[in-house]
């Protein structure tokens, strides 16, 4: 029992021994001014997809081989191992120095392509800010501008379009969340439909194009409906004015029946609000002439008693 414990101990320190040998191995060849044994050291554990490893000894090389045979490769790598290990942005800021600094590198191209994907990689998703989204798509089309007959630029042109998705996905949904709050307030309403318009003029080809057209009008019927009836006819007018808007441009629309219902209802809330301030004049006719009628009664009433 003891022997077989004591192997135990002696196989885990061999263990021991070898990883902290190994340990000490890379620490006296990263503490080395050796620079061609460090770049050899560093490229080997490049290949052997030790990215840590290699990007530690890739970070000392950048500054020590600044200048010299190698630099352009060393570098190269260096921006490589950073994407392997996803940091993509300091990746893609090591790609375009890259890409400028050796324009005319064997590597050039595929480093700007490279710093433009990272951008890529670092969309969010539809409901974050899209700041990186509209970044990338300048940095890709800058891609295809600089390299218009490369293979790359195919696939550029392929994330452009994925990235242009997601931003119409994001204007959407924008747009819509306008739409939802407006039982809150009635505001909201109009600016989903001044949301909806920009999304239009900012995507002309949008996807949702027919969704979108049959929420602006939902959404001014719903805004005018709210509206204090002095404001209503205006509102329902506008309302109307959408509904034909969509009737003309989708007549196989699938919605085109609740286009309708909607047009009816806004013509039948304008015959309402007339009817009311009608409703209103004649009232207040009635309320003016009641009065004259008292007033007279009064004077009259006033002349006729004798005065003691």
């Amino acid at each position: 029992m003891f022997k077989i414990k004591h192997i135990t101990l002696l196989s885990f320190t061999i263990i021991a021994l070898t990883i902290a040998g190994c340990k000490s191995q890379f620490e006296k060849i990263r503490s080395s001014n050796d620079i061609a044994k460090k770049n050899q050291e560093a490229m080997r554990l490049y290949n052997k997809k030790s990215y840590s490893k290699a990007l530690i000894l890739f970070e000392d090389l950048s500054q020590k081989y600044r200048g010299r045979d190698g630099a352009q490769q060393l570098n190269y790598y260096y921006a490589m191992t950073l994407y392997k290990l996803k940091d993509y942005t300091t990746a893609r800021y090591q790609f375009k120095v890259f890409a400028d600094t050796y324009p005319t590198s064997e590597y050039a191209e595929e480093c700007r392509y490279m710093s433009a994907y990272c951008y890529y990689l670092e969309s969010p998703e539809p409901s974050l800010d899209q700041e990186n989204t509209y970044k990338a798509i300048d940095a890709l089309q800058l891609f295809i501008n600089f390299y218009p007959k490369s293979e790359r630029a195919v696939e550029a042109t392929k994330y452009i379009a994925i990235l242009r998705a997601k931003l119409e996905d994001k204007a959407f949904a924008n747009a819509k969340m306008y739409y939802e709050l407006g039982g809150y307030d009635i505001t909201n309403y109009k600016s989903a439909v001044i949301a909806l318009k920009n999304a239009q003029i900012e995507f002309p080809d949008i996807k949702y194009a027919e969704e979108m057209d049959l929420l602006i009008v939902k959404s001014q019927y719903a805004y005018a409906k709210n509206s204090t009836e002095e404001r209503q006819e205006d509102r329902f007018n506008e309302a109307i004015t959408y509904a034909n808007e969509f009737i003309e441009s989708h007549p196989k629309s699938a919605q085109l029946a609740e286009a309708n219902l909607l047009k009816k209802e806004s013509e039948a809330g304008i015959a309402t609000v007339k009817n009311y301030f009608s409703t209103q004049t004649t009232l207040n006719e009635k309320y003016k002439a009641q009065l004259s009628k008292e007033s007279k009664n009064k004077r009259d009433t006033t002349i006729k008693t004798p005065i003691k």
